[in-house]
Order: structure tokens, then sequence, then C-alpha cells
């Protein structure tokens, strides 16, 4: 085998490896974003937590600071009237006693893709939009796609696969269960899938294969399993460039386990379990649907936080994260694409 050997996402996007670097709410940037750029990858810039306005600048800064292929991620979750959870801060209330905080109003919530982000989408032009939690309204995904920007999406299970396909977007990315941070299912609830089960399902777009991808040896077996491409997130956090928390970034590296939780946002993510999770479970019924639980949870991570502890906070990974080494994000892509093409040489 000489080279990659599929380049059809190379070829689309102009991405010099096959590698994204996962668009990761609250733990990347634009720092993080730049860096996987100039080592080749494409560089994601997370949308969600941001105003257009916001979004809009960091994109500036950006290209500003270096070229090439461009992500710009949303979520397409449905927020429905606003539920009763009194339950769930009874449950919370002995936190609330411990810390010694009172429940103030909740920060705002995580916004779907709405017109706001569509109108600055058509300003800025990215190379790449792509979406969680399935797709915006057909008026919406017009308006991206008359941007000129590519349309990738997130699929967690072979119905998701099969539905996207049939969409029309240009990339699948198929997030395994191994995968840290909010699992992004869209179609009759959670199913959990391993990686290789959602690799084996035969489409004609790229797919770009996440999940517990942090070494060559894993970025190899996807591409060699017929991934176009690999997106890699946890092997990330602990480059200088990312946001993770000092709390987060002392697990990276540990055989510390982790688990799929519904206690920090309502929704299922997985990632590091914390002094919550170890007190109530990791799954608990009293929590909110998603993005409704984080609200009552706003104080108790602030407090905490301030201390220097991840308590209530959202430590995201996947389960490849015991053998994550810190490492700047280009030279992590340069290293991780140049050690694979080595593999797939030999192979």
């Amino acid at each position: 085998m000489s080279g990659w050997p599929d380049r059809r996402l190379l070829e689309l996007t102009g991405a010099g490896v096959p590698i994204v670097q996962a668009p990761m709410a609250g733990a990347s940037g634009v720092a993080l974003a730049i860096a996987a750029m100039r080592g080749g990858a494409i560089g994601s810039l997370p949308c969600a937590m941001l105003t257009a306005e916001q979004a809009a600048d960091q994109v500036a800064e950006i290209r500003a600071a270096t070229d090439g292929p461009l992500n710009l991620n949303f979520f397409c979750h449905h927020l429905g009237p606003e539920p009763d959870d009194s339950a769930w801060r009874a449950l919370l209330q002995r936190f609330y006693d411990a810390e010694h905080v009172t429940p103030v109003p909740p920060p705002p919530l995580r916004r779907p893709f709405d017109e706001a982000m569509a109108a600055m989408v058509e300003a800025v032009r990215p190379t790449i939009v792509s979406f969680h939690f399935g797709l915006p309204a057909p008026d919406l995904l017009a308006r991206v796609r008359a941007s000129g920007a590519l349309v990738f999406a997130n699929a967690t299970a072979l119905d998701e696969i099969h539905w996207l396909d049939n969409a029309g977007v240009d990339a699948i990315v198929l997030q395994g269960e191994e995968a840290g941070g909010h699992a992004g299912w869209f179609l009759d609830g959670h199913k959990p899938t391993p990686l290789a089960d959602l690799l084996a399902v035969p489409v004609a777009i790229p797919t770009i294969a996440a999940g517990a991808i942090v070494d060559a040896a894993d970025i190899a077996a996807a591409l060699t399993a017929g991934a176009s491409a690999v997106q890699i997130g946890t092997a990330y956090l602990a480059s200088p460039e990312s946001l993770a928390s000092a709390p987060h970034r002392a697990l990276l590296g540990s055989a510390t386990e982790t688990v799929f939780t519904n206690l920090l946002s309502g929704g299922l993510a997985r990632g590091f379990r914390n002094r919550l999770i170890d007190a109530i479970g990791p799954i608990n019924a009293a929590a909110p649907p998603y993005p409704y639980a984080s609200a009552a949870l706003a104080p108790l991570r602030a407090k905490a936080e301030a201390d220097g502890r991840g308590d209530y906070s959202p430590l995201l990974a996947g389960t490849g994260a015991a053998r994550v080494r810190p490492e700047p994000a280009e030279a992590l892509t340069r290293r991780l694409a140049a050690e694979t093409l080595i593999l797939l040489e030999t192979a």
C-alpha cells in the first residue's frame, strides 16, 4: 500500500492528513483548531455554546492565524417546554448544603442551530458545517448548502447511518460507543454501538471514525476497516492548546473509568467519574432531559471549579483516555499521521 488508502475526504476538503480535530464544546476553541490545522488536520470550532457574533469573531481569529479546512460544529437538539426539575433539585439539595451554595437563575442553555447561526455561516463561509443530534430544519440546511459548505453529520447507530446517507450529507462521523462527549443519537433512543460495527455498514460516501482513537495503530485500523478519516478528541484534550481544566487534565493518561452519564446535562455523555457520579450513580431518572439538567448544577459546578475541583463538571473523555499523553496539538497531528503512514506501508 502506498499513502492513504482512501483519499476522498482529503480531496473533498483540502486537508493534508485524514484527521479531524473533534469539536469539544467547553474543552476546545480557537487555539486548538489553529494548532490542528497547522498539523494538516481539519480544525473544528464548537459553536453550540457561542453566539453568532462570538462564532464569527473566532472564525476570523482562526483564519488570521492559518489556512486549511475549518469545520463549524452545531447541535440540532429539540428544546421542548422547560421541565419540572423539582425532583432533580431535591436530589441535589444535600450537595447545595455541603457546598454552602444557593441555587441561582440558570445560565443560558445550549441552543440548537437557528436563523442567526445560518446567517453567520452564510457570512463566513466555512469549508465544513457539521451537526450533532441529527440535522437542522430543511430550510436552514438548504441555506448551509447554498453557502458552499460541505455538510457532515454524526451517527451513533446503524439506522442513523442509513438515515443520514439518504439525507445526502457529504460525510458521516461514525461515533462509536467508545467515544467521549455527548452521544449524538437522534433516532429512536440511544443504542450504544461499537465503532467496529458502525464501520461495517456499507455506505458510498466518506465516513469518519470516532471513538477511542488515540494512536497510530488506532488510526491505521480504522482506515483499513473502511473509514476515510478519523476524528480525534480525547488525545487532543491533553494538548496545551485545549481548554480542559486542571482536574480534567489530571485524569487523562490514568486508568480511571469512563462511563455514560446523564447527570451533567440530561443527555448521555461519556466521561470520567466525579463526586456526583460516585454519590448517586451515573444515570438517574430525576435528571431533566438535555440540556436542562445543567441549570441546577451550575452553582455547584462554579463553586467546585473555583476551588480547583471537578466534582460537578463534565470531565468528558473516551475509553482510550488511559493511553493519552500531553503533546502540543500540531506536533501530535504530524506525529500520528507520520506513524500511521509507516504502519500502512508495512501492512
